[in-house]
């Protein structure tokens, strides 16, 4: 950390951080840059993000780090035996839960509930569990528990549904022209079993048979109507990065915009501390509600259960063993 960034965490105090894998060496150094993150802010129990799905997402890997397959191999095992499918996601999401406890990270922004069609951006791909909502969101369940077994707090996304985008929103705005009914019996289908769940993550996605004008996470008519309302979810809820050029506007439009949606959470991911600060400067303290749902998510994290590490990987490898030399 520079002086420049301890000095920035101390006074705006942000709610947590996010890490990617141009912050990451080794074990030793990713624990001691938690530490100062968490020095820096005054808070011990600050939480720390990571996007560690497996696969093509994965942030902390070799050397130092396993790899864990992505999301479309726990679909095809669950097209084998859902058992198999399932037991897979478990498992593997308790192994990365073990990884990250060791480093100090305490949030994994996983499980997706993402629903892909033919046609869409490949953003998604087989990072998706399959196309089919119930069976998608079981997967999702099964991967939540293996983080909370871990003591790591899950972060569903992409709220509420990122499936049929078109464009990767990192560099533009995708528009998902299919009906609401549509939307409600497929898309929205998948994260409503996973309301429960303590953190979700938008997507920036204009669903124009809701809202034509804005992306779900600037839109206070998704947010009202489908992510708290149709979808039920109460937990705390934040934006996907509000760096990507999906969103329109400088980043101080954007921050107001997010929270004027309803939002609880701003999530700046590309490091650059002038953007920091105008995210800090344009997002209010977290009060109210907002608040409250901050409070609930963190007393949702649990102490790890007890963990054989080496059998839990050993019975891993030999499920997807089970899918032989099948691409996914």
């Amino acid at each position: 950390m520079s002086a420049a960034e301890r000095e920035f965490i101390g006074a705006d105090r942000p709610w947590g951080f996010i890490l990617f894998k141009r912050n990451v060496e080794s074990p030793s150094q990713l624990t001691g840059l938690i530490q100062q993150l968490r020095d820096a802010s005054g808070r011990l129990d600050a939480p720390v993000l990571i996007d560690q799905e497996g696969g093509r997402v994965q942030r902390l890997g070799p050397p130092h780090w396993p790899s864990y397959p992505p999301g479309a191999v726990f679909g095809s095992l669950y097209d084998l035996d859902p058992a198999f499918g399932l037991t897979a996601a478990r498992l593997s999401a308790r192994l990365i839960a073990d990884d990250l406890l060791q480093t100090g990270v305490t949030v994994d922004c996983l499980p997706l509930a993402d629903v892909p069609v033919p046609g869409a951006d490949a953003v998604i791909g087989n990072r998706a569990y399959g196309t089919h909502p119930l069976k998608v969101a079981a997967i999702a369940r099964a991967i939540t528990e293996g983080l909370q077994q871990g003591g790591i707090l899950p972060v569903l996304k992409h709220i509420p549904g990122h499936g049929r985008a078109t464009a990767d929103t990192h560099f533009r705005l995708p528009v998902v022209d299919a009906a609401r009914d549509e939307l409600e019996a497929s898309d929205f289908a998948a994260f409503r079993p996973l309301a429960d769940l303590p953190m979700a993550m938008t997507a920036h996605v204009v669903f124009s048979a809701i809202d034509p004008a804005h992306p779900a996470t600037t839109s206070a008519t998704m947010v009202e109507q489908v992510i708290r309302g149709s979808i039920g979810f109460q937990g705390l809820l934040m934006s996907d990065d509000v760096s990507m050029n999906a969103l329109a506007g400088s980043i101080a439009e954007r921050t107001r915009a997010i929270f004027a949606a309803g939002c609880d959470i701003a999530l700046h991911c590309n490091g650059k501390l002038e953007e920091m600060r105008d995210v800090a400067n344009h997002s209010p303290e977290l009060s109210g509600e907002s608040l409250q749902r901050a409070h609930r998510a963190l007393a949702a994290r649990k102490s790890p259960l007890p963990f054989d590490r080496s059998a839990a990987r050993a019975e891993l490898d030999t499920l997807i063993d089970r899918l032989g030399t099948a691409s996914v």
